[in-house]
C-alpha cells in the first residue's frame, strides 16, 4: 500500500480560473461551483483554530500579577478599528465586532491575501 492510496486530489486554487464567458460551450457556473465544492469535501471536517484578536498589550510579569476583576487593560487598537482574524495562527482577514442576539460575533470586512512560500 503506498502513501497516496485513498487520498483525494485537491484542486489547484492558484491555477486557472473557470471560463468567464457564459457563452463558452460547456460552461455552467453552477456545475463548476458544485465540482469545486465536491473536490474540497474531503477537507470539510478538518478542524482549524479561528481567533479574533481585538488588540494586544505588553507588560511585565509583575504588572500581570497585579491584574484583577475590574482592571482596564489598554490595547494597541482604537474603538471601531478593524480586528485581526487568524486561522491556525495565520492572519487571513480583518473584521468588525458585531452583536448577534445576546452574543458577540465577528463579520469579515477584508480578506488578506498573502504570498505562499
Amino acid at each position: 500500500m503506498s502513501d497516496t492510496d485513498g487520498q483525494v486530489p485537491l484542486p489547484d486554487l492558484n491555477g486557472p480560473s473557470p471560463p468567464t464567458n457564459p457563452g463558452d460551450i460547456g460552461y455552467n457556473e453552477d456545475e463548476y461551483a458544485a465540482r469545486v465544492a465536491a473536490d474540497l469535501e474531503a477537507v470539510f471536517d478538518v478542524p482549524v483554530q479561528v481567533s479574533a484578536v481585538l488588540g494586544r498589550s505588553k507588560m511585565d510579569v509583575g504588572e500581570l500579577l497585579k491584574l484583577g476583576p475590574g482592571t482596564v487593560l489598554e490595547l494597541d487598537r482604537r474603538v471601531g478599528e478593524a480586528i485581526d482574524i487568524y486561522v491556525n495562527n495565520r492572519l487571513v482577514a480583518r473584521g468588525e465586532v458585531v452583536l448577534v442576539e445576546d452574543k458577540l460575533g465577528v463579520t469579515m470586512t477584508e480578506i488578506i491575501k498573502t504570498e505562499r512560500s
